[in-house]
């Protein structure tokens, strides 16, 4: 299948999930984009290439032309110029004309579209459904300028090991957090970014629960709760969940952030997330927050102690 706005290959399309062949390359896809972007900000620093108080905004906006007339200048600058039409390549740049909306009035999004029915806004991002074939797609708007969406940022706590509060996030978060959505069940791609710094993602339709529902007893199997003398969070229900081959806080799992699929499972459409920390308590707590992650990794029931051996007692 073809994006009705991109004309880019997609396995979204209305109601229906996509099987596990193309969940598996949108979980590639998602990988390999985060790689590109670690590569292209390596890139630009060997260039001395200086930024905004938040780097990932520039970055993930960088076109091949702004560095062309330097690629010869030497490997570096040959370098970056690689790094940004792989990128390029992984998040291409559209317009917001693509997707049905006036360029020529101040808020755009706001205006009717002929081909996508508004949905819903969040503090985050708005979403609305394609008139054509029914899938979903949501425009995350910049923030504040440089900043996107949002992420954890981490401090020791006064009752808790760590407390971990939600900030502004950047743009290396934000496509770090649809990884993640989409590792967790519901079919996320990131489709484009536009030139005033919108991230515009699609997915799958899915139905709204109820606001208020309590969905502690419905969350995703692989996500692990976390013991109250490691962490707390100031959003709903933070656990631990390992992909990737790391461990991430992932957390704000509430009614909204749930929708019923065709085939009658909830799935999560949108959360807060950061990597697990390293260093933000003292050497000794710090052992011991690893050790429990290295058994809660083998073992999801892992208490927060090792139980003692009877040899011991």
């Amino acid at each position: 299948m073809q994006d009705a706005f991109t004309g880019q290959p997609t396995c979204i399309e209305g109601r229906a999930h996509p099987g596990a062949e193309a969940r598996a390359r949108l979980q590639n896809d998602h990988q390999r984009r985060l790689e590109a972007l670690a590569r292209l900000g390596a890139a630009a620093e060997k260039c001395d290439l200086r930024t905004h108080s938040d780097p990932d905004r520039d970055l993930v906006l960088l076109e091949e032309d702004e560095v062309a007339l330097l690629e010869h200048s030497g490997p570096e600058w040959s370098g970056l110029g690689d790094a940004i039409r792989d990128f390029r390549r992984r998040l291409p740049l559209r317009r917001l004309e693509d997707f049905g909306f006036h360029a020529d009035v101040e808020h755009p999004l706001e205006e009717p579209n002929a081909r996508l029915r508004y949905l819903h806004s969040g503090v985050e991002a708005s979403a609305f459904m394609a008139v054509g074939d029914r899938s979903v797609y949501k425009f995350f708007l910049p923030r504040e300028e440089h900043f996107i969406g949002s992420e954890f940022g981490f401090r020791r706590g006064d009752e808790t090991l760590l407390m971990a509060e939600a900030v502004l996030g950047g743009y290396r978060a934000l496509l770090e957090k649809l990884f993640l959505v989409d590792a967790l069940g519901m079919a996320t791609e990131v489709v484009a970014i536009t030139p005033e710094g919108i991230v515009v993602a699609k997915q799958t339709l899915g139905d709204p629960l109820p606001q208020g529902d309590d969905t502690s007893r419905s969350l995703p199997a692989a996500l692990i709760e976390i013991p109250s003398r490691f962490l707390r969070a100031n959003r709903d229900h933070p656990r631990l969940f390992f992909c990737g081959g790391e461990a991430w806080l992932v957390a704000d799992l509430h009614a909204r952030n749930f929708v019923r699929g065709g085939e009658g499972a909830l799935h999560v459409i949108d959360l807060v997330a950061a990597r697990w920390p390293d260093g933000v308590v003292g050497a000794g707590d710090e052992a011991l927050i690893r050790e429990w992650l290295e058994r809660v990794r083998a073992d999801p029931h892992a208490g927060a102690l090792r139980s003692a051996h009877d040899d011991d007692l």
